[in-house]
């Protein structure tokens, strides 16, 4: 195959999982973009996250670029989680349990249609893929999505893309190279383009969240577990919180 068919075949994969999916939760327009698997960023997040952190050949031999997709959920659900200051809302929940599980079913599609036309993939689970004493992933998505250009990180640890914060990410490693048009990092927080935002600063439930000084993910991660408790019906794996991300303008979109 061409590789212009190549990407139109993962476009077009993703663009229909979404549209043929089975769970309630809506989404704005997927963001999709490409990187080398060889891209020298990669080499950094060894620094930033740890030695544990893999590579895209450790997830498939003979990786030569990553695919990376950004799922938006619809405004209705940030709104949910907006209007109270304190309990997560019920729409919030269900977005990420849905979502797990249709980013899960994107990668699958994904590696199942390559392999028909001779590409090998793989991918990494959505969720749970960390070390629960570091609090630190084996193979961010978010990370990876950033050094794609999908977006850039904020304040508040999330990722901004030009579709805001408020979603989440998905990557499949493929043994295919495709053309890549890498976009120019672009910062798209207030705060650390013109220190002119905290929003979510304010809106952490447990002052996680410092200017001078690193996100305190211990007490992220037990708000997290306690807020589990309010969704065990959808699974024992929706740990959310989300209010440091719907509170800001850059919610929806790039705030710059």
């Amino acid at each position: 195959m061409e590789t212009t068919e190549v990407v139109k075949l993962i476009e077009n994969t993703i663009l229909n999982a979404i549209e043929n999916k089975e769970c309630t939760t809506a989404y704005c327009e997927p963001i999709i973009g490409f990187v080398s698997a060889h891209d020298p960023e990669f080499i950094t997040l060894s620094g930033r996250i740890g030695f544990h952190h893999f590579m895209p050949q450790d997830l498939l031999e003979g990786a030569r670029t990553v695919v990376c997709f950004y799922l938006p959920f619809e405004p209705e659900v940030v709104y949910a989680n907006q209007r109270d200051e304190i309990q997560v809302a019920r729409a919030w929940g269900v977005a990420y349990h849905d979502t797990n599980n249709l980013l899960g079913e994107i990668a699958s599609q994904l590696i199942a249609v390559l392999n028909q036309h001779g590409i090998r993939a793989a991918a990494e689970p959505s969720t749970g893929n960390f070390d629960k004493e570091a609090l630190k992933s084996h193979w961010s998505h978010k990370s990876v999505a950033v050094i794609a250009g999908l977006g850039s990180f904020g304040l508040h640890q999330m990722v901004i893309t030009d579709a805001g914060c408020t979603g989440r990410f998905g990557t499949v490693v493929i043994d295919a190279e495709l053309p890549i048009e890498k976009p120019q990092p672009k910062e798209r927080c207030q705060y650390y383009e013109m220190g002119a935002c905290m929003d979510c600063l304010f809106a952490c439930p447990v002052n996680a969240l410092f200017e001078d000084e690193p996100f305190d993910r211990a007490a992220c991660w037990k708000v997290l577990l306690e807020n589990a408790n309010e969704f065990l019906d959808l699974g024992d794996d929706v740990q959310v919180c989300g209010k440091c991300a719907v509170v800001g303008p850059c919610a929806f979109e790039s705030a710059l």
